[in-house]
């Protein structure tokens, strides 16, 4: 576990738009507010904050109090794992599909964990605290919705869990490159060496030895902290089991609900 990094502040919020100037929930770019039916959705979105996701942000720090969660509209974070020496491991991915937070918001509302913005995003829609637990306290679709969810990404976890245990570095390497490439929805993104050995729980050398056979494979260019996925169909060949099951948990959330 390798990545060490300085914990950077929250993004700033801006100014909420008028509330005609919101997306229709059809057109909502976060596929859980897309869901919601649409006296749910007007309610919810009444109360957020349109705001960017900067690369390599922080949301949230270990022990910090919980006062936003956050529904991506594109991107991506990683929610990590801070150790004593301020090593980093990832246990999740979360973009468009979920909400960042959700883990955390429960008790004294203080995260044992940190969310780090890993792709950046101009969209994401942040609703305070308060807004999200009165929704919830309903005990309506918004409750249903995330509750499935947080099934899901339970479930998500586990599964990580298991394949960081039993499967290859490469393996693992590919089924969060596939991951990445679904929640960004371009063929090539940043990624440095620091956060691959950080999400794979690797040394630097081995994150090289493993880039380097997916990329002469022709899977993958990688350069100067960028990844390029050449051959989606041969990634997938190359990631295991674990990739499928982790995308059909969070795709049933949404599917049973648009039917």
């Amino acid at each position: 576990m390798v990545a060490k990094r300085r914990l950077a502040k929250s993004p700033s919020a801006n100014r909420p738009p008028p509330s005609g100037d919101r997306p229709l929930r059809s057109q909502n770019q976060n596929r859980l507010l897309a869901a919601l039916p649409d006296d749910v959705y007007a309610r919810v979105t009444a109360n957020v904050e349109i705001i960017p996701l900067p690369l390599k942000t922080f949301l949230y720090k270990p022990g910090e109090s919980i006062d936003h969660v956050y529904f991506p509209g594109g991107g991506f974070c990683s929610i990590v794992t801070v150790l004593a020496d301020g090593s980093m491991v990832e246990v999740a991915t979360i973009g468009r599909e979920g909400m960042v937070g959700l883990l955390s918001v429960s008790g004294d509302r203080r995260g044992a964990s940190a969310a780090m913005v890993q792709a950046e995003a101009s969209l994401c829609y942040r609703l305070p605290l308060a807004g999200f637990q009165r929704e919830m306290e309903r005990r309506g679709p918004f409750y249903e919705l995330l509750s499935a969810y947080a099934h899901a990404l339970t479930g998500a976890i586990m599964q990580s869990t298991a394949c960081n245990a039993v499967h290859s570095v490469e393996q693992r390497l590919a089924r969060w490159l596939l991951m990445a490439h679904d929640r960004v929805g371009t063929d090539e993104f940043p990624l440095t060496q620091e956060f691959v050995a950080m999400m794979l729980g690797a040394t630097r050398p081995t994150v090289t030895i493993v880039a380097g056979t997916l990329q002469r494979a022709g899977l993958i260019t990688y350069h100067r902290g960028h990844v390029t996925v050449v051959d989606r169909r041969a990634l997938e060949s190359a990631s295991c089991e674990c990739y499928r099951a982790a995308t059909d948990l969070m795709t049933g959330v949404v599917m049973t609900r648009t039917r």
